[in-house]
């Protein structure tokens, strides 16, 4: 684990917590076309863990990644920023998808720890801004940024 990630975030108490939430709600993945299951813990601001799983469908386009699906949980319930998120899948060192990724930029900082487990079981620490350096972000779509 690198531990210097780890040490920017006084607030986050228990990675494992974070891990271990994400491993839980994994087994509730619904995944009958790939058996690809995965889990999802997301860390809000407020110090609250939103889970999710992922939910596959057989137009594969309408299927929802774990990452999403806690993202969800965490708008609806009212968060718009998060500090770390752990995924947990049946394969190690599983990275959010680009559309996940893109889809948590609107919540989080470039520094947002991302928890993964690797080959041996043991966390593997990014940053956010490392695994999607060049997110979209609503500034680019602001009338000063267009040119005519």
């Amino acid at each position: 684990m690198n531990h210097n990630h780890v040490n920017k975030f006084k607030d986050l108490a228990n990675v494992q917590t974070l891990l271990n939430q994400a491993i839980e709600v994994r087994k509730a993945a619904y995944a009958p076309y790939s058996d690809f299951k995965v889990g999802a813990a997301l860390l809000a601001a407020s110090g609250k863990i939103y889970t999710g799983c992922n939910v596959e469908n057989a137009s594969y386009g309408a299927s929802i990644c774990a990452e999403k699906n806690a993202a969800l949980s965490a708008v609806k319930a009212g968060e718009r920023h998060f500090k770390a998120l752990a995924v947990v899948a049946n394969t190690p060192l599983t990275y959010p998808c680009g559309i996940c990724l893109q889809f948590l930029s609107e919540f989080a900082d470039s520094d947002m720890l991302v928890l993964l487990l690797d080959e041996e079981g043991q966390p593997s620490t990014y940053l956010f801004g490392d695994l999607l350096p060049k997110a979209f972000k609503k500034s680019q779509m602001e009338p000063e940024n267009h040119k005519n």
